[in-house]
């Protein structure tokens, strides 16, 4: 396996918390502004941003906060990086709404936005009069459906049994994308696999384990569980081991994060999603450079995705493993 990005190396409990590259208030920066670095998915994406800015030569600042539930503490951030006047910012905001009025100052300020792994809802910037210059990420619905896909090639096409479906934060539209193309591929491949729960769990480890201890004291013979992210999966499998149940159902999570690597390769996670978030980080600061330097980009750019399994990684024939951080 490829190495993996330490969630040390980016001390992740400040609400403002910054990496800087280059001199401070130096012109032509990048403002990086993410959801927190203490999930591991974001300090992959964080890697990606810092070796992408080193190898297009820019200079960059990063902040982020303190959870990837803090929607007010993060619109406050945002609006502190305008106080620098980055050339472009590119954002991963915690929902479709929190950042609006700090991204319309942008437009209004002539700085280029660039929406980060998808988390803004293309209907409500619309509706706002916000122009983004791109949006880059995987496609969060073709990752539920893949996750649904390899639910099925374990249980069968015939299987039947009770199925856990956890969401991510109310609200955010990258969780809905994945739940409910999780949902409606399952419907397709697996009529007999029956979704008896479709709960949010807010992206939080503890309170997935608490929704999976539920269902499964509702529902015994619950054969699937599906999370919208790899936090809630491990959440999951902590619940379901802990009701001697291990190996029996199939866990699937999103993202494949450092941590899900871990318990994939300990037999304990079945599988996760990768999103390959270092190559999202790393291409968006490539992208944004050519923008602001007057190339046309893509609108919409898919990075590809992966379904991480022991087996696929114990064979590291996968090309893309490369970009597993």
């Amino acid at each position: 396996m490829p190495r993996k990005t330490p969630t040390a190396m980016f001390g992740a409990a400040a609400v403002a918390m910054m990496l800087v590259a280059g001199p401070a208030q130096a012109d032509g920066e990048y403002g990086i502004l993410m959801k927190t670095l203490a999930n591991p998915f974001w300090g992959a994406m964080g890697q990606g941003v810092e070796d992408g800015a080193k190898e297009a030569g820019v200079d960059y600042f990063m902040q982020a906060v303190e959870s990837d539930q803090a929607a007010e503490s993060q619109l406050n951030v945002c609006n502190t990086m305008l106080q620098r006047n980055p050339v472009a910012m590119i954002t991963a905001a915690i929902s479709s709404t929190n950042l609006l009025p700090c991204l319309k100052s942008a437009q209004d300020a002539g700085i280029k936005i660039v929406d980060l792994d998808g988390n803004l809802d293309p209907a409500i910037l619309e509706a706002e009069g916000i122009d983004i210059t791109f949006r880059i990420g995987s496609d969060n619905v073709l990752a539920g459906a893949q996750g649904a896909e390899f639910m099925v090639s374990q249980l069968g096409a015939d299987a039947t049994g009770p199925v856990l479906v956890i969401e991510g934060l109310s609200g955010n539209i990258t969780g809905q994308m994945r739940a409910e193309g999780f949902a409606e591929r399952l419907g397709e491949l697996a009529p007999g696999l029956e979704i008896v729960a479709s709960l949010p769990g807010d992206w939080d480890r503890g309170k997935a384990a608490n929704i999976t201890n539920d269902i499964l004291t509702r529902n015994p013979d619950l054969v699937g569980i599906f999370a919208a992210n790899d936090g809630m999966a491990l959440g999951a499998v902590e619940s379901v081991f802990a009701a001697g149940k291990g190996g029996e159902v199939v866990i699937i999570g999103v993202d494949g994060n450092s941590d899900a690597v871990k318990s994939i390769q300990d037999g304990r996670l079945t599988a996760s999603v990768a999103q390959l978030p270092y190559l999202v980080g790393k291409q968006a600061v490539e992208t944004v450079k050519m923008a602001v330097e007057g190339e046309e980009v893509e609108e919409s750019i898919i990075v590809p995705t992966l379904v991480l399994t022991k087996d696929v990684m114990d064979a590291g024939t996968e090309p893309l493993l490369e970009y597993v951080k």
